[in-house]
C-alpha cells in the first residue's frame, strides 16, 4: 500500500532535475528573446524597415558586409528614432523591475512596486505640476527636478507615516504606501482639472506611460536611474539577503533593518523619478518581473535583481512593440499594455495561491 503523500513527494523529486535544467537554460533563452525583440522593435512600425536595412544602419561604415548600405531614410528611422527608444525601454524596464524587487524584499510584500508605494504617484504629481502650471522654469532640468521632488516627498511621507504608526513592518508600510499613492493621485487629478486645459490631453497620455520622448541627449537620465539601484545592490546585497530571514536575524548579524529600508526607499525614489521624467507612469513591471526572476535565480539578491533587470527590460520592450503596432499608425500608451498584462498576472497569482 502506497503511503499517503508518496505520489506527491515522488513528483516533486522528479521535477527537481527539470527545474535545474530550466534555470541553466533560462539565461540563453532570455538573451535570444531579447535579441529578437530588439530587431523587431527596430524594423516594425508605421514605416517598416527590413532587417537587412536595420543591420546595415547599425553597422555604419561596415554596412557593406551585410549587402547594400541602408538609405538615408532608413538610417534616420533606425538610428535617430527607434534605437534610442529601444535603449530607453531597456533602461526603464530594468530600473522598474529592480526597484520592484528591492521594495518586495525590504517590505516582505509580494505585491510591492513603485506605484503601490506612492513613488510613481508622487513623481507624476511633480511632473503634472510643471506641465500644467509652472512651465520649464529650469530648462531641460525642470521635469527631472519636479519628478524627483515629488517622489522624494512621497517616500518621506510613507516613512513618516510608518514611524508614527510605531514600526516598519510590512503591513504598516503597505498601508502607508497606499494612502500616499491615493493622496498624490488626487492631487494629480486636481492639477489636471485646475491647470491649463490645453495641456490636459498631453498630461493624460503622458500619465499612462510612453517612450516617445526617447532621444540620445536625454538617455543619460535613464542611465542614472538604473545605476542607482545597481550600485545599491552591489554594495548591500548581503544585508538584503539577511533581511529575508527576518528583522531579528538581521539585527543579530549587525544590520539595522529600519536604516536599510530607509536607504532602499531613497534609492527607489531616485530611480523612479528618473523613469517617470522620461517615460511617465508605467505600472506593473515592478510587480510582475521580480516574481518570475525569483523563480529562475532564487531569492539571493546578487543574482535575482540583475536577472530581474534584464527581464524587465525585455518585458517593457515587448510591451512597447505591441503598443506601437497594435492599432497600426496610432500609438497606444505603453502603460495600458503593461496594466493589462499585470492584471492577468495578478489574477493568475491569486488563483495559484488559492489552489495551493
Amino acid at each position: 500500500m502506497t503511503p499517503p503523500g508518496a505520489d506527491a513527494r515522488t513528483a516533486r523529486r522528479s521535477a527537481v532535475p527539470l527545474r535545474i535544467a530550466m534555470r541553466r537554460a533560462a539565461p540563453w533563452g532570455i538573451a535570444l528573446a531579447l535579441a529578437l525583440l530588439v530587431m523587431a522593435s527596430l524594423t516594425a512600425g508605421s514605416a517598416p524597415v527590413s532587417w537587412r536595412e536595420a543591420v546595415a544602419a547599425l553597422a555604419g561604415p561596415w554596412a557593406g558586409v551585410f549587402g547594400a548600405p541602408a538609405g538615408d531614410m532608413a538610417q534616420a528611422i533606425v538610428r535617430d528614432l527607434r534605437l534610442p527608444r529601444v535603449v530607453l525601454a531597456l533602461l526603464v524596464g530594468a530600473t522598474l523591475a529592480m526597484v520592484g524587487g528591492l521594495l518586495q524584499s525590504t517590505t516582505r510584500n509580494d505585491l510591492a512596486d513603485p506605484f503601490l508605494f506612492g513613488l510613481s504617484s508622487g513623481a507624476s504629481t511633480g511632473a503634472v505640476a510643471v506641465i500644467t502650471l509652472t512651465g520649464e522654469w529650469l530648462g531641460a532640468w525642470t521635469l527631472p527636478a519636479a519628478t524627483f521632488a515629488g517622489a522624494a516627498v512621497a517616500a518621506g511621507a510613507v516613512l513618516l507615516l510608518v514611524r508614527r504608526a510605531g514600526g516598519q513592518g510590512p503591513a504598516q508600510t503597505v498601508l502607508a504606501g497606499l494612502a500616499v499613492s491615493f493622496l498624490f493621485g488626487a492631487l494629480t487629478h486636481g492639477l489636471v482639472f485646475a491647470g491649463d486645459q490645453r495641456a490636459a490631453h498631453a498630461v493624460v497620455f503622458w500619465s499612462l506611460g510612453g517612450l516617445g520622448l526617447a532621444r540620445w541627449d536625454n538617455l543619460w537620465l535613464a542611465c542614472l536611474g538604473l545605476a542607482v539601484p545597481m550600485g545599491f545592490v552591489w554594495r548591500r546585497h548581503r544585508a538584503l539577503d539577511a533581511l529575508l530571514a527576518g528583522d531579528d536575524t538581521a539585527h543579530s548579524l549587525g544590520i539595522a533593518p529600519e536604516r536599510l529600508r530607509t536607504q532602499a526607499f531613497v534609492v527607489a525614489a531616485v530611480a523612479t523619478a528618473c523613469c517617470v521624467a522620461l517615460a511617465g507612469v508605467i505600472g506593473f513591471v515592478g510587480l510582475m518581473v521580480p516574481h518570475l526572476a525569483r523563480r529562475l535565480s532564487g531569492p539571493l539578491h546578487a543574482a535575482f535583481l540583475p536577472l530581474a533587470g534584464v527581464m524587465g527590460g525585455a518585458l517593457l520592450l515587448a510591451s512597447d512593440l505591441v503598443a506601437r503596432t497594435l492599432l497600426g499608425s496610432q500609438e497606444l500608451p505603453v502603460g495600458i499594455v503593461t496594466a493589462g498584462i499585470g492584471a492577468v498576472f495578478v489574477m493568475a497569482l491569486l488563483r495559484r495561491r488559492v489552489v495551493d
